[in-house]
């Protein structure tokens, strides 16, 4: 693949300091892609692919959860990143928005990826399941669990996703992911920060949600965030040393 004269920011997350005014890169919704089996992808390709994507699954109304949805929360960042970020789902910011981790949720993941030199256009970030799970409750819609059918109707959403990005690093925030990514019935105390290899990358690990850091006060709170800083510290790490290995192909 020819070499761009301005240098991918993917390509050199591992070294880039932070830059704290960069904006995340949206996901586009247009246009149409090529074969998942492409040997060789550009940025423009991923792109794409990951447009047409999105496109599909915006009119998805595989499970009950296309009745409430306000918007199918598709994910975001950059298609050639060698590093990405997996949360449970959207919750009402994100239904609202129609982009991942925002809210309070999504200043403090920001601010622990940025105290590592990272931003959201280094990495990709999206869900397990792309629509908000909710209930009504005295007149209000209120988060809750997705329920088996509704992950596995959204499965094919995520599958695409990292067949076409083939990250190198996969980090799970919270352990709904890490049991969808990692291994079913994942156990955050015993298990957060270790390394597993997984259907869609060689190195993946979980860490705390930030929904869940966010619960918490004092120093729980402090050392609970310190955790994720820490752990988005040992996956840039990885990202540096999966870089070179002998490269593998995952599909």
């Amino acid at each position: 693949m020819a070499r761009k004269e301005e240098a991918n920011p993917a390509e050199t997350l591992p070294d880039m300091p932070a830059e704290e005014n960069a904006e995340p890169t949206a996901t586009a919704t247009e246009g149409a892609g090529a074969s998942a089996e492409t040997p060789t992808d550009t940025v423009e390709s991923k792109t794409v692919r990951l447009a047409a994507v999105a496109d599909r699954a915006s009119r998805c109304t595989a499970c009950d959860l296309a009745n409430t949805r306000t918007h199918v929360v598709f994910g975001e960042g950059n298609p050639e990143a060698p590093l990405v970020f997996i949360g449970e789902g959207p919750g009402q910011n994100e239904d609202a928005t129609g982009r991942p981790f925002v809210g309070r949720s999504g200043v403090l993941l920001d601010q622990c990826l940025r105290e590592n030199g990272i931003t959201r256009k280094h990495i990709y970030i999206c869900n397990v399941i792309r629509c908000r799970a909710c209930v009504l409750e005295a007149g209000r819609l209120k988060n809750r669990p997705p329920t088996p059918i509704e992950t596995d109707a959204c499965s094919p959403w995520l599958q695409q996703t990292l067949e076409i990005i083939q990250p190198l690093v996969i980090v799970c925030l919270g352990a709904p992911a890490a049991s969808a990514i990692i291994h079913k019935n994942f156990r955050m105390t015993q298990e957060r920060g270790q390394w597993f290899e997984a259907r869609f990358t060689r190195y993946a690990m979980a860490s705390w949600h930030p929904a869940y850091i966010l619960r918490l006060e004092g120093e729980a709170y402090e050392a609970a965030r310190r955790t994720l800083v820490a752990d988005i510290a040992a996956a840039r790490q990885k990202v540096i040393e999966a870089k070179r290995e002998p490269k593998m192909t995952l599909f």
